[in-house]
């Protein structure tokens, strides 16, 4: 039996990879133990770990030299921090799934020689992973093309994304039939706690369909808290079948049975859809500073598994007639959902759990293959 010590930010886009991992180590006998930040008690309580160490961490910044400096010591101080635990914990191999928190326990851990793996969710590398990259042994890849990774002189290999248990237990689920009178349904979400601008412009785009087609939706929407009440006025004044909430647990198993998502194009999103093989309207998040969720659009745009729409311009009223004209068009859609599985990694779990067990000292090979 090996130990790992998983190292993570505390959101589901990195919780929910590693979460996967977690499980797949754990199934093959081994001990697995997380590092993360405060933010895993809202993500994180059902991490298969047998022990969540929290560990100080700041996001540093460029603009403002007393906050800079403050992080900075902040960050030294995780360091600390994280050489203790893992001096005690005594880990085999650690892997990082990104996002600033690992910053301190994987640099931590180079520093007390432990083999270290990066794993990398986006078509874009983060700049916690562009940072620690030196520190690594290999970077694991989600994408084939992955920005800013071709100039890290680190080994490199494809695994893909993992995805978690409940959604790989759902993965070979047929694409459900489309055509006559059938029912229609959408998931719609922006993330693990919704999104404002997805609530603004997807009840009023549906509100503007034709009859016909609005009464046979049967729709899923996950909105913020304090949208819940005005998403479903809109949806009670269109006369449309909706089932809405802050957040649901099982959104792997609605996903599996929709005909069409509309959400973010955040990694574990991305990753999900791929294996479930179910066509998306993929709306990335504005504003990010490496356009990571744009990058991961335009993978399945190009593939021909789904529909990138820029939030800036997207409308009510250009929306509805998207919509309109997809869900009038199973073939488009039947064709979508095949190239969104074809280009899925129902097996990067198994690849990364490979890969752990090969630096920590097992003799195995390791399958990069899809």
């Amino acid at each position: 039996m090996k130990k790992f010590m998983l190292m993570a930010g505390g959101t589901g886009g990195h919780l929910f990879p590693a979460m996967a991992l977690a499980q797949e180590l754990i199934r093959r006998g081994h001990a697995v133990e997380l590092m993360t930040d405060h933010r895993v008690e809202s993500y994180g309580a059902d991490f298969p770990a047998s022990a969540i160490h929290i560990v100080p961490s700041a996001t540093p910044s460029l603009t403002n030299p007393f906050k800079f400096l403050a992080g900075g010591f902040r960050i030294l101080g995780g360091i600390a921090v994280a050489f203790g635990k893992l001096r005690k914990a005594r880990p085999d191999c650690v892997i990082g799934f990104g996002g600033y928190p690992t910053f301190p326990p994987f640099v931590a851990a180079s520093l007390l020689g432990i083999p270290g793996i990066l794993h990398e969710q986006n078509a874009v590398m983060g700049r916690a992973n562009r940072a620690l990259a030196r520190f690594a042994d290999i970077l694991a890849m989600s994408y084939d093309r992955t920005k800013f990774a071709d100039q890290l002189s680190l080994e490199k290999l494809v695994t893909g994304n993992p995805v978690r248990d409940r959604v790989r237990a759902v993965a070979g689920t047929p694409y459900p039939a489309l055509g006559g009178d059938s029912p229609i349904r959408l998931v719609i979400f922006g993330g693990s706690q919704g999104a404002k601008a997805l609530s603004d412009i997807v009840p009023a785009a549906i509100a503007s369909m034709p009859e016909g087609l609005r009464h046979r939706l049967h729709i899923v929407q996950q909105c913020r808290a304090e949208d819940l009440d005005r998403v479903a006025e809109t949806y009670r004044q269109a006369k449309v079948n909706v089932e809405l909430a802050a957040f649901f647990t099982d959104l792997p198993e609605r996903m599996s049975r929709s005909h069409l998502v509309i959400g973010r194009s955040g990694a574990s999103t991305i990753a999900e859809l791929t294996v479930l093989g179910r066509p998306a309207i993929l709306v990335p998040l504005p504003g990010a500073v490496d356009a990571d969720q744009k990058n991961n659009a335009m993978v399945v745009d190009t593939a021909g598994a789904g529909w990138l729409a820029e939030q800036a311009t997207l409308s009510p009223q250009s929306l509805g007639t998207r919509l309109t004209n997809l869900l009038d068009d199973p073939a488009t859609l039947n064709r979508a959902a095949a190239a969104a599985r074809a280009l899925g990694q129902p097996r990067a779990v198994e690849k990364l759990a490979d890969l752990a067990e090969m630096l920590s000292g097992k003799n195995l090979e390791v399958d990069t293959r899809s």
